[in-house]
């Protein structure tokens, strides 16, 4: 398979107060395109933080990120931006849906922002594939969490991104509906052949994923294969 995103000795540091806090200290890690990984760690280990480097969002202290062999950090805002939105998927805890838009909008938007046509249709079709086809209608605020979480996954696949990164993607959600945002998830991945890399403190979500990387204290203390793979 092919390599679809690199990380070379990312280090990310920030000035509190009077001294300088290391969040990620020399951290490497491939994927290849198709993967399934899972990035865990407990509270404070700099998985977050990781995630939004490898996603483009911002810039390490020191190191290098490649995606799809483009290396990403000579790059403008407006080159990331686009970069994103051509070809990364997120999906949030907190759903991040626009509280003024409708279900069937808040999917179309990435669409939308890329210009191309067809896209009520094509939204439309994702609504109805993770079960929300008759509330296509409704606002965020009408919708339960787990209905706005299903919105979100049908935003984040409508583009057919390459990567899509998943942080905490049933962290506010019971059991079941946990349950069932998991599999639509996966579900949808598959179908789309999308590289899944999700952050999560779940090790039930985590063991679903081909392969599992633990950070703790900002450095990776392992990154094996699992019997999912």
């Amino acid at each position: 398979m092919a390599e679809i995103l690199k990380i070379e000795d990312l280090s990310m540091h920030y000035r509190s107060s009077d001294r300088e806090l290391t969040v990620l200290q020399a951290v490497n890690i491939s994927i290849d395109e198709g993967e399934t990984v899972a990035i865990t760690g407990p509270s404070g280990s700099g998985k977050t933080t990781l995630m939004g480097l490898a996603a483009a969002l911002d810039n390490p202290s020191e190191g290098k990120v490649t995606i799809m062999g483009k290396p990403v950090n000579p790059l403008s805002e407006d080159e990331r931006a686009e970069l994103r939105n051509k070809f990364i998927g997120f999906i949030f805890q907190n759903f991040q849906l626009m509280p003024s838009l409708t279900a069937l909008e808040n999917v179309m938007l990435p669409m939308e922002l890329q210009g191309r046509s067809g896209a009520h249709a094509e939204a439309l079709a994702l609504l109805e594939r993770v079960g929300l086809g008759a509330r296509a209608t409704h606002y965020p605020s009408q919708l339960s969490g787990g209905e706005q979480q299903r919105v979100a996954l049908a935003r984040a696949f409508i583009n057919r991104p390459r990567i899509l990164f998943a942080d905490e993607p049933t962290g506010n959600l019971d059991g079941d509906t946990g349950a069932l945002v998991e599999q639509l998830m996966f579900d949808l991945n598959k179908d789309f052949g999308t590289t899944l890399i999700i952050v999560t403190h779940n090790p039930d979500l985590a063991a679903r994923t081909g392969r599992i990387i633990s950070l703790r204290s900002g450095r990776i203390i392992s990154d094996a294969k699992t019997s999912a793979n």
